[in-house]
């Protein structure tokens, strides 16, 4: 057998992702032969030589792949393990007997569709740029939309000398406080959402991606996972069995209506708050946790004065009865 690149070996034993391989030989924790190695450009021969990865043997051949479709809740990290001690995905994906890690991220606050798996190469083919995979997320933005901010949502932004812009925008739903949006993407750049609504002054309250290709969350509750074949996630998301690009695209189609500009008018002639308004500041990302909790503390001192005053009315009473 050929010598093949040491983070790609490393990635097809299911250690990890082949980038995240890179973190761990530059780190001195990988060994081929009893000796550390840490030159991204080594190579191994996977039937001659012994790798460990922090002590541990590994070896391609013993490992079964799994590939799973996780829906992701908010609040938990998009990695193998937390410094900080909060749930990771992996953390929900402990019924898994073998180790799998995420093909990609969402972010914290982030929800949705999450491909966990230990095939390394699979991972590669799933997150090549040239295979333009669209990806369809469903966001919650704080007040209303007009036509103005819509555009400007649509037509994209400039950030760190890149263009931003999704291949489309529409309204799913709309309340008086708040309006539901879907994204569609097909390049899925680092925060390409998050970035694109602060640049246009608006507030994201939820995030969620429903869909990549025509690999969906349908039957999938937060919090749970389904496990599927490499061929079955591969047609889905529009390649063949060896994971080549095919022809003919695959799109996730949503069952939910989009909302006309004249029912969005409706709200926006009720006195609504545009989108991009000042006040809903106190939501942003940087603010949320501050916010959340002062909300809690208010909602604290609320009941407590409610108690307080049921408590008193009941002393009056008591000392008014003969």
């Amino acid at each position: 057998m050929k010598p093949m690149r040491l983070q790609k070996y490393i990635a097809d034993c299911g250690v990890t992702s082949r980038r995240k391989a890179e973190d761990l030989i530059v780190e001195g924790v990988v060994t081929v032969n009893g000796e550390v190695v840490n030159e991204l450009g080594s190579k191994v021969n996977p039937v001659e030589d012994t790798v460990q990865v922090k002590g541990e043997v590994i070896d391609r051949d013993s490992v079964d792949k799994i590939y799973a479709v996780l829906n992701k809740p908010r609040g938990i990290i998009s990695s193998v393990s937390d410094p900080e001690g909060r749930e990771t995905v992996v953390d929900i994906c402990r019924g898994i007997k073998t180790r799998v890690y995420p093909v990609g991220r969402l972010d914290y606050l982030s929800e949705g569709l999450l491909i966990m798996t230990n095939d390394g190469e699979f991972s590669n083919k799933i997150l090549h740029p040239s295979y333009e995979v669209t990806k369809v997320y469903e966001v919650k933005v704080f007040g209303i939309l007009n036509e103005k901010i819509l555009t400007k949502v649509r037509q994209g932004i400039r950030s760190e000398g890149e263009l931003l812009k999704p291949l489309s925008v529409r309204v799913l739903k709309q309340f008086q406080t708040k309006t539901w949006l879907e994204f569609r993407l097909n390049e899925g750049k680092n925060r390409e959402i998050r970035r694109i609504c602060e640049a246009c002054g608006l507030t994201i309250d939820k995030l969620k991606r429903v869909a990549i290709g025509g690999l969906s969350l349908d039957g999938i509750k937060p919090g749970k996972y389904g496990l599927f074949t490499k061929g079955e996630i591969f047609k889905l998301i529009g390649l063949d069995r060896d994971g080549i690009k095919i022809h003919r695209k695959m799109e996730y189609v949503s069952h939910k209506k989009s909302v006309s500009k004249r029912k969005r008018d409706k709200f926006k002639s009720r006195r609504g708050e545009v989108a991009n308004s000042e006040k809903f500041g106190i939501f942003k990302k940087e603010n949320y946790n501050d916010t959340i909790q002062r909300r809690k503390d208010l909602e604290k001192e609320r009941v407590v004065a409610a108690l307080n005053a049921e408590e008193t009315q009941l002393s009056k009473t008591s000392i008014s009865r003969p």
